[in-house]
C-alpha cells in the first residue's frame, strides 16, 4: 500500500484516524506543523514522522515526494487546503481532506483538469463532511431522477472539536448559502427554519452553509439545494439576532478572539462519542410535485469520519482511480455510506 501520510495527525480528528489506521495494520507517516508533537506521536506508534509547514511550498512538495496519498486533517481548510493541494500537484500525491467548507470544495473542483493531467485524485470532504449526506443525496437522485429540489438536514450529537468550532467561526461572517437554479447564492444567517421528526419528537432546524450546497450539485445535478442542521430554538433565535452584527464577525480582531475561544474546546470524549449518534434526513422533489424521502442513522460524526476517510484512502491506494476531482458518491458510489460500521438506512 505504500507509506501514505496523515497530515495534522496530532490534532483531535487526526489522532483518531491514526489510531484506527494502526489498528488496521496500516503504517502511515505521522505529519504536521509541530515537530515535537509529531515526533512524540510517531514514537508512540513506532511510525515515521515528518514535520513541515505549508507556508513554504518548496518544503511542502519536497516533504510529499514519493508519498502516494495524503489525508489532510489540519484545518481550517480555508487556510490550509490551497498550499497542501499545490504541494500535492507538484509531487503527484493524491489529496484527501475532511473539510466541510464550500469554498474549499469549489477550489478543489477548479483544479480538476490539473489533477487529471497529473493523475491524482482530489477528494475533499472524506469524513462526516460530506460522505453520509452526499451519498444520501445520490441515493435520492438515483430513485427520483430529474428532481429539481434537494433538502438535507442532519443532527450531530456529541459537540464539536476545536477545529470544527474554528471553521464555524470562519464561515459565520459570510452568512448562509444555498444553491438556486444551479448557482451558489448568499443568504442571511438562519435564512430558513423548519421542523423534522425523529423518534416521535419534533426537532427544530436552520439552514447552514454545509458542504453539500456545493458537492450535491456535482454529484446529482439537482439545481436547488438547501441544507439544515438541527439546533435548539434558542440557538436559532440567537443566529437571527446576529444578522444585524454579521459584519462584525468578519473583522480580524473579532474573528481571532472567537477562534481563540473555540480552540479551548476539548472535543467530545471517547465515552461521549460512543453514546451519541447522528441522524440525517434527505428529500428530493420532482417538477411534477412527486417527492421522495430517506433517512440515515450513523455513529457519532467523528467516528464516522475515521471509518469513511480510511475506507476512501484504502480504495484510492488499491484501485488507483483516474485523476481528477471527485465527490464521495462519485468515487465510491451512492451506497458507500451503507458499508460503514453502524450506518442504517431508514425508509418511512
Amino acid at each position: 500500500m505504500g507509506q501514505w501520510m496523515i497530515y495534522g495527525a496530532n490534532g483531535y480528528t487526526g489522532r483518531m484516524v491514526l489510531k484506527e489506521a494502526v489498528r488496521r495494520g496500516m503504517q502511515p507517516i505521522v505529519a504536521g506543523r509541530n515537530p515535537q508533537a509529531v515526533a512524540e506521536l510517531a514514537q508512540q506508534y513506532g511510525l515515521a514522522a515528518r514535520a513541515f509547514d505549508l507556508s513554504d511550498g518548496a518544503t511542502a512538495s519536497s516533504a510529499l515526494s514519493g508519498i502516494p496519498l495524503v489525508l489532510h486533517c489540519a484545518g481550517p481548510f480555508s487556510e490550509t487546503c490551497a498550499p497542501m493541494l499545490e504541494a500535492c500537484l507538484a509531487s503527484g500525491t493524491h489529496y484527501l481532506d475532511i473539510t466541510g467548507e464550500i469554498d474549499v470544495f469549489r477550489h478543489c473542483h477548479q483544479q480538476h483538469e490539473r489533477a487529471r493531467e497529473r493523475g491524482i485524485v482530489l477528494l475533499p470532504g472524506s469524513g462526516f463532511d460530506v460522505v453520509p449526506t452526499d451519498c444520501l443525496a445520490a441515493m435520492l437522485a438515483r430513485e427520483l431522477p430529474d428532481a429539481r429540489q434537494l433538502t438535507l438536514c442532519f443532527e450531530a450529537g456529541g459537540g464539536p472539536s476545536p477545529g470544527t468550532a474554528k471553521t464555524s467561526v470562519e464561515g459565520m461572517s459570510r452568512g448562509g448559502r444555498i444553491r438556486r437554479d444551479g448557482q451558489l447564492v448568499d443568504v442571511p444567517l438562519a435564512y430558513k427554519t423548519r421542523d423534522y421528526e425523529r423518534d416521535g419528537e419534533i426537532r427544530s432546524a436552520v439552514t447552514i452553509p454545509w458542504g453539500d450546497v456545493y458537492t450535491s450539485y456535482v454529484s446529482t445535478g439537482i439545481p436547488n439545494v438547501e441544507v439544515y442542521m438541527v439546533v435548539p430554538r434558542k440557538t436559532i433565535a440567537r443566529l437571527e439576532r446576529l444578522r444585524s452584527f454579521q459584519w462584525l464577525l468578519g473583522l480580524g480582531p473579532v474573528k481571532r478572539f472567537m477562534k481563540s475561544q473555540a480552540g479551548k474546546l476539548a472535543g467530545p470524549s471517547e465515552e461521549k462519542r460512543g453514546k451519541t449518534f447522528s441522524h440525517i434526513w434527505g428529500e428530493v422533489v420532482h417538477a411534477s410535485g412527486k417527492s421522495l424521502s430517506l433517512e440515515l442513522r450513523t455513529p457519532n460524526g467523528y467516528e464516522l469520519t475515521v471509518t469513511a476517510a480510511l475506507g476512501i484512502a484504502e480504495h484510492v491506494l488499491e484501485h488507483k482511480p483516474a485523476g481528477g476531482y471527485y465527490t464521495p458518491s462519485k468515487l465510491m458510489g451512492p451506497d458507500y455510506v451503507l458499508e460503514l460500521p453502524g450506518v442504517k438506512l431508514i425508509r418511512r
